[in-house]
């Protein structure tokens, strides 16, 4: 669960809130399964790298741990039952809020698990109300494809990205099931770039709102009409899960804890007590909308957070200012770079 975290990725500098990885790396090596916290050192590689807020159901992490087995006994599943409980040893050193499910202790040669991926599931969870999911689901339906996603997402100049090509396998809006008036934003792809789920919502609630038509995801698609982004926010963090990772047929995984431990109480008391608070909020939330009307004659635009951008008037994307184009941010970029290198240093 994400909105305790200062995203996935462990950091090189300390951070606001601890990381994902810092409290799994952390983990490993005090039980004694890795050597060191340097992730060199054991391999590791993970399959989709999320941002702060941000959760994820079978986020996937490859890596090299200590075993009891030998190299000859790993190669046959009968010893399974000897092997180190992995799942109940990491559990119990980890918070209740970060869960090992599965295991997969053969994986197949070469095995890594940001480039063995296939696909990447993505949901964004929002409440329905004064939203047009009909033309959502238009708007989304042309993001299916390959396509140019350079408006769709923050530009990491670091990175050089010049190829924000990306290939969408799904992309609809389905009710939320249980829920009444929820709905979810399935996205499938093979790979995204940074923040790119985000924006693609954020684009999606304007269309939802009537500010903009579902042909705005077209016109933003078009790199010949538009070199680059509007201004505009991203979506709240707090809505969207990394739900899925897709793997090759050849990832025989344990489902479920190794010789039968319990993942699930702990698990069951933390969703208890979210659901407690959440029904808690909503008294207050019925008692304050008997008191106070929102008499604002501003427009709020729907970012899924339930409170909005403010706006006395809506610009419509086609009006607003442009960011710099992906190759006017990469030469700058570039250009401090050498700028850097050609200043004198001083030794102390």
């Amino acid at each position: 669960l994400g909105w305790n975290y200062q995203g996935l990725a462990l950091q090189g500098e300390r951070t606001e809130l601890p990381t994902v990885e810092e409290k799994i790396m952390e983990a490993l090596f005090r039980i004694k399964l890795i050597g060191s916290i340097n992730q060199d050192e054991c391999d590791f590689s993970r399959c989709g790298r999320t941002d702060r807020g941000v959760s994820a159901m079978n986020q996937v992490i490859s890596l090299t741990v200590r075993s009891k087995l030998t190299e000859e006994e790993l190669t046959d599943p009968k010893n399974d039952e000897k092997e180190i409980n992995y799942i109940k040893s990491i559990n119990q050193a980890l918070p209740d809020d970060i869960r090992v499910h599965s295991a997969c202790l053969r994986p197949p040669k070469d095995f890594d698990a940001r480039f063995s991926c296939t696909f990447r599931h993505y949901k964004y969870i929002f409440n329905g109300d004064g939203l047009d999911i009909d033309a959502m689901n238009t708007a989304a339906s042309y993001y299916l494809g390959e396509n140019d996603f350079r408006n769709f997402c923050k530009i990491d100049a670091s990175k050089q990205i010049t190829n924000f090509k990306r290939s969408i396998l799904v992309s609809q809006i389905d009710p939320l099931e249980g829920e009444k008036n929820m709905y979810v934003f399935n996205l499938k792809g093979t790979a995204f770039l940074w923040h790119q789920v985000r924006c693609m919502v954020a684009v999606l609630l304007t269309v939802g709102q009537g500010l903009e038509a579902p042909e705005i995801v077209k016109e933003l698609l078009d790199i010949s009409l538009n070199p680059s982004r509007p201004t505009y926010k991203m979506a709240h963090d707090i809505p969207l899960v990394l739900y899925d990772c897709g793997f090759t047929d050849n990832v025989k995984w344990t489902s479920g804890p190794i010789r039968n431990f319990n993942v699930n109480a702990s698990v069951n008391g933390l969703w208890n007590d979210y659901k407690i608070k959440a029904i808690i909020s909503d008294f207050m939330r019925s008692f304050c909308n008997m008191k106070y009307k929102d008499d604002s004659q501003k427009i709020h635009i729907n970012l899924g957070d339930g409170l909005g951008q403010a706006m006395k008037k809506y610009i419509m994307y086609e009006y607003r200012p442009k960011l710099e184009t992906a190759e006017q941010i990469n030469s700058k970029w570039r250009g401090k770079k050498l700028e850097s290198k050609k200043r004198p240093h001083t030794n102390i």
